[in-house]
């Protein structure tokens, strides 16, 4: 086992290459746990570029737990849209909602009790923890990963229970004690802009002496990983129905994508299906009670990829003369209120 002692090159590296290339972003300009809870639960599956202007959006519509908490979950969800991972949003506003409940709306300070939060698992706790509190938590995110494992030359697949353990307690090595909070941001930043997944600058970086994957030309093989989750395929049809001034919407509920979100009828088939097929298909009768319709028109299919789905998405446009039975258990609204309603980005992109 290494002596902390060992680690001062790497970290006393790692510092001076942190402080000559950290990015200006808002988060890093402030201790309160608030704030820096927002920007990690948006940068969990978004990349900085695109979270910044969400995040901007976000702190000024809800600057704090309370107003967070008290707001609608509808209103919530609006602002996330486009984010994707929409999971993110209502575990957000379930959290605000126990900080005020549980913790008398202060956020709280002890690791357990900030890990307690809803959506909350230990790299957030540890971000929020080192970032706020300067407690000795290390961070662990695919930019940790990276960089530890080419530079300690480790074959262990990151995404595995031996792998997890291993780096885990690697990381928790290597921080400074003495200064968690800027060790776990230059590790990340590093990985973020140094040792990048694919053609890292390593003919520029300072660790590269020491890299066991540089110096044994194993940058491209590292880090790894057990495989690849299996990809499903599914395939939507939505139906957009103009009756006068209304049309209808579906608000999904759980266990399934995008809960909480509105969207048009939807007809899930089992495979493609082309418009004429669609239109004389028992859900589709059955959605309009069999009457006339106008088709006012039809939308070429989209491909909109998650990260274990592939869906296959086509939208019907057609106009009814009358409200048919089936449309009771839909949403009426007004087609100039369409717009406000939370959606996915796949039904953002038919709107």
């Amino acid at each position: 086992m290494n002596t902390n002692d060992d680690f001062k090159p790497f970290r006393q590296a790692l510092a001076t290459w942190y402080q000559s290339n950290k990015r200006d972003l808002p988060w890093r300009h402030t201790t309160d746990p608030y704030i820096i809870w927002i920007s990690e639960i948006i940068l969990q599956q978004t990349q900085v570029v695109q979270g910044l202007g969400y995040f901007n959006r976000f702190i000024e519509r809800f600057p704090n737990v309370k107003s967070l908490a008290e707001a609608p979950l509808d209103e919530v969800l609006k602002l996330w849209q486009g984010l994707g991972y929409y999971s993110r949003a209502r575990n957000l506003h379930a959290s605000a909602q126990q900080i005020m409940t549980q913790f008398h709306g202060e956020f709280p300070t002890e690791h357990a009790q900030v890990l307690s939060l809803k959506g909350i698992g230990e790299y957030t706790a540890a971000a929020i923890c080192s970032f706020a509190y300067q407690q000795p938590f290390a961070t662990i995110d695919g930019n940790v990963y990276r960089v530890l494992a080419r530079y300690f030359g480790i074959d262990t697949p990151i995404d595995s229970t031996e792998g997890k353990k291993l780096f885990s307690a690697l990381a928790t090595e290597l921080l400074n004690p003495e200064h968690p909070d800027t060790h776990n941001q230059a590790m990340m930043e590093f990985g973020a802009l140094q040792c990048t997944p694919s053609s890292p600058n390593c003919d520029a970086c300072p660790l590269q002496n020491s890299c066991i994957a540089y110096n044994h030309k194993r940058i491209a093989k590292l880090p790894k990983k057990v495989g690849k989750t299996s990809v499903r395929a599914r395939y939507f049809n939505y139906i957009f129905v103009h009756l006068d001034t209304k049309t209808y919407l579906h608000q999904r509920g759980p266990k399934d994508i995008w809960q909480g979100l509105y969207e048009f009828p939807l007809i899930e088939t089992t495979q493609a299906t082309n418009v004429e097929e669609l239109l004389k298909s028992e859900p589709f009768q059955k959605l309009t009670d069999g009457q006339s319709f106008t088709i006012l028109g039809t939308s070429p299919t989209k491909k909109h990829v998650l990260s274990h789905q592939h869906i296959f998405a086509q939208c019907v446009h057609i106009q009814l003369n009358k409200k048919s039975t089936a449309l009771n258990q839909y949403t009426e609204i007004d087609l100039k209120n369409l717009h406000d309603y939370p959606t996915s980005r796949l039904m953002e992109s038919f709107l």
